[in-house]
Order: structure tokens, then C-alpha cells, then sequence
């Protein structure tokens, strides 16, 4: 057979596989478990990250002050040296809104050898602490909280037993950037960490949505966390994973009341988001890197090429082969794209968003390379730590 051809074979075996054989990752009915509300429901003190987010806490803030929660619970937003007002907005919006308490505080100066993230979360866990909270939330200052969020996180995660109770908030999909990048953003993080693969008992896989945390303190304590993965670029899978190693039970799923409110209209807004930790993930290793790129090619760009190529050999084989890859790949991108309420029409497109990804890839790679690392909000962490392994 020719090249193009064992081209297209392997391609539309390796989609075989993906279908079958990867935590049937394309299904979106990884939700919130059933779960049966406590008699005595535990204190919960909610972590709030921000960095110049006065663009954002108008529309994230409120959500978690209304929180409809009847056990004791009490907010920290860590302001990290913001420019903006972002503490004083905060402090504004609590006293104007009502609800929950919430402490306004800052970390101070970010010690070397951490995030800035995790420098604030470090901040506002310890005094979280102090009010001896049975959970923390940690949710980020660009999400949005139905109602009724806390509770649901709180009673799933007593009802299952789980120790992190993690979910995916949806993202903004409205421009048309969006819609053509958000969904495969979501689709291929959940080929890379299999949401069932994550939540069944005894897993090996771990990973965790940084936007929406929910975390026994205990196991916090048990696991070091934030401490032990203070360098931490990909901060959530490496949570996930430090609660897992420590003997902790997590579960991870796309979330139906939880949403990030923070735009990316332009093609450049998301390139930036995707490539400021892509390399990271690769553990900034050039085989790994290498290995990407021959893989996103043969998995996402081979099918519609060896189908044209097909077409003009003529090559029947090739071009049969090419495009059942592609409408496979297609079929298994239309529930993702069907959760964040999208044409299926876009499915056939997956193929040019996957060159996108690769593209940003790459740029991650050269950036580290260039000394620029995983910037982020005016910093820049030229050799972050990777997400775990695994």
C-alpha cells in the first residue's frame, strides 16, 4: 500500500481506539452525582484568588455572596497586588450585595518559588483555617455560581465520600473564536484526563477544573496542599493529583450551574490562555513536544488530508479511509459541542481548531525557549513546574 494510505489506516485505527478505548471521553454525562443533603451541613470558608479582575468580580462576586447555603460559610478574596481597585471593588460589592461575609486580604509579595496563584490561595487558605472549615471552595475570580452551587458541591461531596469535588464551569462561547476554540478546549482536556477514568474508585488518573475546587480540609492538610505544589503552572491537575497520592477520593465533571464569565472574543485572547502553560503540560520536553505534534497531525490532520489526497490520486482506499476518520472524529466532537448549546455543523471543523492547538503548542515551546515561560497577569514563570505525570 502507499504512504497515504498507511497514513489513513493508522489514523482511523487510532480513532477506533479513542472511541472505545479512552473513558468514552466524547460522552457528556459526567454531572454531579446523585446525592442525598445532610442532616448538619459543614462549614465551608470559600477561597477567591484574584489579580486585576475589576472587569470580572461584578459578575462573579454576587454570585457567591447569594449563595443559598445553610450551613456557616464565609468568603476570602485574596486580592494578589492588584492595579485596579480589584480590593476595594470587592469590598464595595459586599457591603452593596449582602450575603455571605467576605475578608478582603492581600498575600503580600510573592515569595520565590511560587505561583501567583498559589501564593494567593496559600494566603487565604491559612486564613480560611483559622475558622477550622470542614471545606474549602477554591473557585476563581471569573466564575460564576448558580444559587445553589455550594450546596450541590457540599452534598455531592458528602453523599460520595469524596474528598475533591471538581467541575468543569462552562466557558463563555459567543464570538466566533469561541465557538470555534472553547469547546475543543473542553473536548481535548477530557481526551487527555477520561472523566470516568478520573472518578471510578482506585483511579490512577487524576485531574481537577481550578475554577471550581471543592476540597476536604483534611485532606488538604494531608496532601500539602497548596505547599506541595507551590511552582505549580497547571496548578489543578497537580492539586487533583497531590489529594489522590495523599489516599484522597476525587471526582471531576461539567458543570450546569457553574460559569466562567470572562471573555475571549479575539483569536489572540484565547492563544494566549492555551499557550502560557501548553509547553508546561509537555513537562517542557522537546521529545514530548515532538511526540504532540506527530500525534495531533496523524489524529486530527490526516483524515481530511488523506481524503482529498484520495480524491486526486485517485485513491479510493485512502480516500474512504481518510473520510471515515473524519466522520468518526466528527461524531465524537457533537456531544461537547451540543453541551455548550452549538451548531453541529461545526463538528467537520475540528480538524483546522486541532492545527490552531498544535500552533499554540509549538508557540509555547518557543517562548519557553526564548525565557519567557508561562506568562500570566504581568508575571512570567520561565520553568514552571509540569502537571503530573500519569
Amino acid at each position: 500500500m502507499s504512504a497515504i494510505v498507511w497514513i489513513a489506516v493508522g489514523s482511523l485505527a487510532a480513532w477506533v481506539w479513542l472511541l472505545l478505548g479512552q473513558g468514552f471521553f466524547w460522552r457528556t454525562d459526567q454531572r454531579l452525582p446523585d446525592s442525598t443533603e445532610p442532616d448538619d451541613w459543614p462549614s465551608v470558608a470559600i477561597v477567591v484568588p484574584a489579580r486585576d479582575e475589576a472587569d470580572m468580580l461584578p459578575l462573579s462576586l454576587p454570585s457567591l455572596v447569594a449563595q443559598d447555603y445553610p450551613g456557616p460559610a464565609e468568603i476570602f478574596l485574596v486580592d494578589d497586588s492588584s492595579k485596579d481597585g480589584t480590593g476595594d471593588l470587592a469590598r464595595a460589592l459586599a457591603v452593596r450585595h449582602g450575603g455571605l461575609p467576605v475578608t478582603v486580604v492581600s498575600p503580600g509579595e510573592l515569595r520565590p518559588g511560587w505561583t501567583g496563584k498559589l501564593w494567593a490561595v496559600r494566603h487565604g487558605v491559612a486564613l480560611a483555617r483559622g475558622k477550622d472549615p470542614e471545606y474549602l471552595l477554591l473557585t476563581d475570580a471569573d466564575i460564576a455560581h448558580e444559587p445553589d452551587s455550594l450546596r450541590e458541591l457540599v452534598a455531592a461531596a458528602g453523599s460520595g465520600g469524596f474528598d475533591l469535588v471538581s467541575q468543569m464551569a462552562r466557558l463563555r462561547v459567543q464570538s466566533t473564536w469561541e465557538r470555534l476554540v472553547v469547546p475543543a478546549f473542553v473536548y481535548f482536556f477530557s481526551q487527555l484526563y477520561p472523566f470516568r477514568w478520573v472518578n471510578r474508585a482506585g483511579a490512577r488518573t487524576a485531574a481537577a477544573a481550578g475554577g471550581c475546587v471543592l476540597l476536604r480540609t483534611e485532606a488538604a492538610v494531608r496532601a500539602r496542599v497548596p505547599e506541595s505544589i507551590r511552582q505549580a503552572v497547571i496548578d489543578d491537575v497537580s492539586l487533583a493529583r497531590a489529594v489522590q497520592d495523599s489516599g484522597g477520593r476525587i471526582w471531576l465533571g461539567l458543570a450546569d450551574r457553574v460559569d466562567s464569565v470572562r471573555p475571549y472574543p479575539r483569536l489572540a485572547d484565547l492563544w494566549r490562555m492555551i499557550s502560557r502553560s501548553a509547553y508546561a503540560q509537555l513537562r517542557h520536553n522537546p521529545l514530548l513536544l515532538l511526540g504532540t505534534v506527530l500525534g495531533l497531525a496523524l489524529v486530527y490532520l490526516a483524515p481530511p488530508v488523506t481524503l482529498v489526497a484520495g480524491l486526486l490520486a485517485p485513491n479510493s482506499v485512502a480516500a474512504w479511509t481518510g473520510g471515515v476518520a473524519w466522520v468518526v472524529m466528527a461524531v465524537t466532537y457533537m456531544p461537547m459541542l451540543g453541551y455548550y448549546r452549538q451548531s453541529l455543523w461545526l463538528a467537520p471543523l475540528l480538524p483546522f481548531t486541532a492545527l490552531l492547538y498544535l500552533l499554540m503548542t509549538v508557540d509555547s515551546a518557543v517562548q519557553h525557549y526564548r525565557g519567557r515561560g508561562a506568562a500570566w497577569k504581568g508575571r512570567t514563570y520561565a520553568r514552571p513546574e509540569a502537571a503530573p505525570d500519569r
